[in-house]
């Protein structure tokens, strides 16, 4: 139910915006209503749609698609009339970030905006209408679930019975996962490089402004941002909030799309700025960024540095924890004794500071692998959060291996399952409740279906 209602994908918009007409002239008939959900349709491109969407995203259909998707769809329709009962909606400006979210990643899938609107065969800004309803709808359908399921709260008594209650072969498989403590320090970057980094940006400013070449075109040549690079540096819009504030300041005080910004230094390296669009409180800039090097003597007296810092610290002349919070650039780990925490939203580990291999940095991970619990490694090179070249030394505070799942290393891994089928078994109760009371009407071909909930086929004459 989830990833048909609620998952935010590129793919699924676009096929809502192109495989309609397509659908319709497959089949060479009328789009036509297949279900009715109190005052609701459900159309036969609705389900075309939402098949070729799961279709292309590999994902398998364990039974009968035409029974499956549109039982989904039903569900959905179910939530978003509970919706207007409780008078539930979700805020303008929350809707419209996720609008720009999904612009931005169509325009990098193909490459640029003219591209994007040449295949789509529609403006841009006719797209962001097309998707509003589209994304407030699945906004909607989550809170109405978090309203309907609740704050759940579970006893570690209720845990520990779902866990005894498991066979073997049934517990979860923990992957192996490791804390780290890491202290970065930056090194000294000469003037003579900031200014060399600068001057090349006025010579592209100058090339722009005499008519020998465009903005993107150098963007794509040389912006050291990889990924608006490929799109001739265009960011997509943005709110201030989102930008770097050098960068929104100097972005958000242009006028003309004309104009090129003076040079600007954000934490990111130095940039120059040309304005595309502004729609209120949102803007879409192009730029090109450029980063000092660090050159190969400073690097080398870094490195020497820390690695003089791991021996004291492995002398016991001062604790890790110590030296991080004296000497590390890193301020996300610096007041916490080093110890990284994990920001993947994709990990089961999101917000802890348990990382599986996979999510740390990979110089990281090349280290920490070598390593035995309380080692503190040898200085090493990283490319930080910001896309600077730091150095580095880290501690393996813990590794825990793969495992089975047990109530002692993994309660908080446990009571996010059981939680997770707690809330499920309160939304299907919702779902089944909700239908008896419910006008539906299903289409006489589609109704010879083994669905999941009981009560959709009723006798409507």
């Amino acid at each position: 139910m989830k990833k048909i209602f609620c998952k935010v994908i590129l793919l699924s918009a676009l096929l809502m915006s192109v495989n309609y007409s397509e659908t319709k002239a497959q089949n060479n008939v009328i789009d036509e209503i297949v279900w009715i959900v109190g005052d609701e349709a459900i159309l036969k491109s609705d389900v075309e749609n939402t098949r070729l969407q799961m279709q292309i995203e590999g994902e398998r259909f364990d039974g009968d698609p035409y029974c499956i998707i549109p039982e989904q769809i039903a569900v959905n329709k179910l939530f978003l009339h509970q919706a207007k009962i409780d008078s539930i909606d979700i805020p303008a400006a929350s809707v419209t970030r996720e609008v720009e979210r999904r612009v931005n990643n169509a325009i990098g899938q193909v490459g640029s905006r003219e591209k994007l609107e040449e295949w789509l065969g529609k403006s841009v800004r006719d797209l962001r209408e097309e998707w509003k309803e589209q994304i407030r709808e699945g906004e909607i359908v989550r809170e109405v679930q978090k309203k309907i399921a609740g704050n759940i709260r579970l006893t570690p008594a209720e845990i520990r019975k779902y866990y005894t209650s498991l066979s073997q072969d049934s517990l979860p498989f923990i992957p192996t996962s490791v804390e780290v403590q890491i202290i970065t320090m930056r090194p000294i970057i000469p003037m003579k490089e900031v200014d060399a980094v600068k001057n090349r940006l006025r010579e592209y400013t100058d090339r722009i402004n005499k008519g020998e070449t465009s903005f993107s075109s150098l963007a794509l040549l040389y912006s050291e941002d990889t990924e608006s690079a490929k799109k001739g540096g265009e960011l997509g819009f943005i709110g201030r909030a989102m930008l770097a504030p050098e960068y929104a300041s100097a972005a958000f005080s242009l006028t003309d799309p004309n104009k090129i910004s003076n040079v600007v230094e954000t934490e990111y390296g130095f940039h120059i700025i040309q304005l595309i669009e502004r729609l209120g409180d949102r803007i879409n800039t192009r730029h090109i960024l450029l980063k000092p090097k660090v050159p190969t003597e400073e690097m080398r007296k870094t490195i020497s540095r820390m690695d003089s810092l791991a021996i004291e610290i492995r002398d016991s002349k001062f604790s890790f924890e110590e030296a991080a919070m004296y000497v590390s650039s890193d301020k996300d780990s610096r007041n916490n004794g080093g110890l990284m925490v994990n920001k993947k939203e994709y990990s089961s580990n999101a917000g802890t500071s348990r990382f599986e291999m996979k999510d740390l940095p990979q110089e990281v991970a090349r280290i920490v692998d070598k390593m035995k619990i309380g080692d503190v490694s040898t200085a090493f090179s990283m490319i930080d959060e910001k896309g600077k070249e730091v150095v580095a030394i880290v501690k393996l505070k813990q590794r825990i291996d793969g495992h089975k799942a047990n109530m002692s290393d993994d309660y908080q891994v446990m009571k996010s399952i059981v939680e997770a089928n707690k809330r499920t078994e309160i939304l299907k109760k919702w779902v089944q409740d909700k239908i008896k009371t419910t006008f539906i009407r299903i289409d006489s071909d589609w109704v010879n279906c083994d669905f999941q909930y009981s009560g959709w086929v009723k006798d409507n004459k």
